[in-house]
């Protein structure tokens, strides 16, 4: 059986390669997750998850078109599949199912969880 739980470095690369999306080659993916979480990532650490993640069907790959900043050489770009954003949603579903328990904490009309107490 394919594994469908995402840890949590995966569940965010995901989500950035959804979010890049023609721009969602590994360099990039790397900058992006610095930029959005504050915190530094290694290139191997991401090439390693993408990997894994198409691997699992998270995701599929193909290379772009060379470029001349690039001395010639493709990027691979990424992108995610129908599988993928299921197991996206289900993610997001279940992480809100817990905080929908969590007491002091409720979801507001325009979907904000906020802190009521």
């Amino acid at each position: 059986m394919i594994e469908t739980k995402l840890g949590e470095f995966e569940e965010v690369i995901l989500l950035l390669t959804g979010i890049l999306g023609e721009e969602a080659y590994a360099f990039r993916i790397a900058e992006e997750f610095e930029s959005q979480t504050g915190r530094s990532v290694s290139i191997g650490a991401v090439h390693s998850t993408l990997t894994r993640l198409e691997e699992k069907g998270f995701l599929k790959s193909e290379m772009g078109k060379s470029t001349a900043e690039r001395g010639g050489r493709r990027k691979r770009i990424y992108t995610i599949t129908a599988y993928g954003k299921k197991t996206l949603t289900a993610a997001r579903d279940f992480k809100q199912a817990l905080w929908n328990q969590f007491p002091g904490f409720a979801i507001r009309m325009d979907g904000i969880i906020g802190f009521t107490g």
